[in-house]
């Protein structure tokens, strides 16, 4: 019995081991370009360790801050002007940012993160998720109200309206291009706009 389990072992090494192999060699030869979908073998062990490092009491804490209409909304502005540019306003990821990302922003509306406990889905936003472009928000500790609020949104994303949807974009960050036409426009609609090129002057000999 005790042979059985020791070549079940090995077995289980050497086939580990040919996995790594495998992945190191389609590694090396497209390098480490983020533009490549992964393979569906990268894609199970990356969840599966992302799943591992999260420690195990954080899989059964329930959110303490009540999924209110106001919590709700907090938390939609927060995530309208903290994490639409990788995860875009509806959860989906479809934005410039996340779909040039590896590993790719999830669809949070989908069940792989609905699924996710309250508490795993606060220690991500939380600590982030190494070797990805998840940063780490908040304080350390448990009592942060701002990622409590974010986990209610999150559980609030499959069920977003268009009218809520069109309130964030009002929300999101502006670039420097959309501040200075913003600019403009209300310099035009007070009257202090000046003209684009100088008024040609005409000279009498």
């Amino acid at each position: 019995m005790k042979r059985k389990s020791v070549i079940g072992l090995l077995l289980l090494v050497i086939g580990a081991l040919g996995v790594g192999a495998y992945m190191m060699h389609n590694m090396m030869q497209r390098g480490f370009s983020t533009r490549a979908e992964p393979m569906q073998m990268e894609k199970a062990l990356a969840t599966t360790i992302r799943e591992q490092a999260i420690p195990s009491r954080y899989k059964t804490i329930k959110n303490p801050v009540a999924a209110t209409p106001v919590v709700i909304h907090e938390g939609m502005a927060h995530w309208a002007d903290h994490c639409t540019a990788c995860h875009a306003n509806n959860g989906s990821g479809d934005t410039m940012y996340g779909k040039a990302m590896y590993p790719r922003p999830p669809d949070m509306r989908q069940k792989d993160t609905q699924e996710m406990s309250d508490g795993e889905l606060y220690y991500t936003i939380k600590n982030g998720v190494r070797l990805s472009g998840m940063p780490a928000f908040g304080d350390q500790g448990d009592d942060d109200t701002d990622s409590w609020t974010l986990v209610a949104f999150i559980r609030h994303l499959p069920q977003l309206t268009s009218a809520e949807e069109t309130e964030m974009k009002r929300l999101n960050p502006k670039s420097p291009d959309e501040i200075r036409e913003e600019k403009e426009e209300e310099e035009f609609l007070k009257g202090e706009a000046k003209p684009a090129t100088p008024a040609t002057r005409m000279h009498h000999h």
